[in-house]
């Protein structure tokens, strides 16, 4: 495994569309390894894309800390959304920035493991954001074009829900 250097913004390959895999092998492997040990250790983030490291491929990783663990996504497809939930987003590829972004309150995904076999999955909550974030990636939007303008007071009611959370 290695620490792989984070694309910021700026770069344009965070604007470009990701490709599909379509070889799974020990590459694809060493990759994903790498991927999660890049977002655990050198950056204490909760999700990483692969083109967050300059890899045009359809691939995300996330750990939200929840029973699920680290999850690796392949090809991946949400293809139900429900809800909203407003929360404050940040990204290892916007470092310095912070900002509220609507999200939906619950989604399913279908994506392929390493080993190439599909898996459906339906997050809520934080994972669900997490997963969105990342998934937007892969078509090159970041969380900065999504920000919500929100009032001091709606600001106020938000941090103090997180309080009480």
């Amino acid at each position: 495994m290695a620490l792989r250097e984070i694309v910021v913004d700026g770069d344009p390959i965070l604007r470009k569309i990701s490709r599909p895999v379509e070889k799974f092998d020990s590459k694809l492997a060493t990759l994903l390894d790498d991927m999660a040990e890049t977002m655990y250790l050198d950056n204490r983030g909760i999700g990483i894309a692969a083109v967050q490291i300059g890899i045009l491929r359809r691939i995300f990783v996330v750990d939200v800390g929840d029973e699920h663990g680290k999850l690796e996504f392949i090809n991946p497809e949400i293809y139900e959304r429900e809800g909203a939930q407003l929360y404050l987003e940040g990204c290892l590829s916007c470092p310095g920035k912070n900002g509220y972004v609507e999200r939906p309150e619950r989604i399913r995904v279908r994506a392929q493991d390493r080993n190439g076999e599909w898996f459906d999955l339906e997050a809520e909550g934080l994972l669900a954001i997490c997963i969105c974030h990342e998934y937007d990636h892969l078509d090159g939007t970041l969380f900065i074009d999504k920000v919500v303008e929100l009032t001091e007071e709606q600001i106020a009611e938000l941090e103090a829900e997180e309080e009480e959370e």
